[in-house]
């Protein structure tokens, strides 16, 4: 695919916690890379995400190498230790403006999300900062809308920042892969084979 020749390197981030990884993360990144002419999408996975509670999560480590195997046969995929290698909880908004630091000014940065956190971004940790470093390329999810009059109101320069991309045909839940990896179905066309594998080996969400 011919990419138009821009004078910013165009990066986009996906984040998440990836447990486990699978074909839906793979196909929103395909997406965004194409629909925003990315010349990267870096996958970031979250440590301590805020919002869910620690024992329920599947060690780091196991996290980084399924997402490793996820995108290791895609060139434009790269995966980010950002939200790893720092302590604390994982907010949002600190690992864009930390990516910000990293990568200068010039570097069009677009942080990858779904339509249920636009809607929910008034709650996010230091949103107006958040809005300050980065796009949001916003993801139409079934069932989900944001009010973009209403959350400019309150959030001054969002509607500048906010992209909307269409999104894949493809709703995968983490929580229902792990239901159907309990209960012994198959999860071949959901997950990256290598990721399968992995799974398998380590006898995880058993």
């Amino acid at each position: 695919m011919q990419h138009l020749p821009h004078s910013h390197t165009r990066m986009g981030v996906l984040g998440g916690t990836f447990d486990p990884p699978h074909n839906g993360h793979i196909a929103i990144a395909e997406q965004a890379l194409a629909q925003l002419a990315l010349d990267q999408v870096l996958f970031a996975p979250t440590r301590h995400p805020p919002h869910k509670p620690g024992n329920s999560i599947t060690a780091i480590e196991h996290r980084l190498e399924m997402v490793r195997l996820a995108i290791a046969s895609h060139p434009r995929f790269a995966l980010s230790r950002i939200d790893v290698d720092r302590e604390g909880p994982t907010y949002t908004s600190d690992t864009m403006r930390l990516l910000r630091e990293q990568l200068g000014n010039d570097v069009d940065l677009y942080f990858i999300m779904g339509m249920d956190s636009l809607a929910n971004i008034l709650t996010w940790h230091a949103p107006d900062q958040f809005i300050r470093v980065c796009k949001l390329a916003v993801f139409f999810r079934p069932g989900f809308t944001a009010n973009i009059d209403e959350l400019e109101k309150q959030l001054p320069g969002l509607r500048e920042c906010v992209v909307f991309v269409p999104s894949p045909a493809i709703d995968i839940a983490a929580s229902e892969l792990q239901r159907r990896i309990r209960a012994d179905l198959p999860i071949t066309h959901l997950v990256p084979p290598a990721v399968e594998t992995y799974i398998a080996q380590h006898n995880l969400y058993r």
